[in-house]
């Protein structure tokens, strides 16, 4: 009963993980301009990725691999705003639109 509980948690998290990537994506397409774009697709694609990871962690339980994810989870959360400040600013200095 446990086992089944705790995959339907696992499930969830994988599903809100492709939700965001999905929501990003949408932003993405539908939003005006090159700052608007990127706040969606950055806030939403790191969303996603640490659900998504975080589900993978739990899957495989306490090893080297989880470790690694758990790596990878703290490398997105921190180069992804990172990156996107940074095209943010260039966007806003030329201010013209980045596509």
């Amino acid at each position: 009963m446990i086992e089944i509980i705790f995959e339907g948690f696992i499930t969830i998290l994988f599903i809100l993980g492709l939700f965001f990537f999905l929501v990003g994506s949408v932003g993405l397409i539908r939003l005006p301009d090159a700052i608007t774009r990127l706040h969606a697709t950055t806030k939403a694609d790191t969303l996603g990725a640490g659900f998504i990871l975080l589900a993978f962690i739990l899957r495989e339980g306490v090893s080297l691999l989880s470790l690694k994810l758990i790596l990878i989870i703290v490398f997105v959360w921190i180069t992804n705003p990172t990156g996107a400040h940074l095209i943010g600013k260039i966007a806003h200095d030329k201010k013209e639109d980045v596509t």
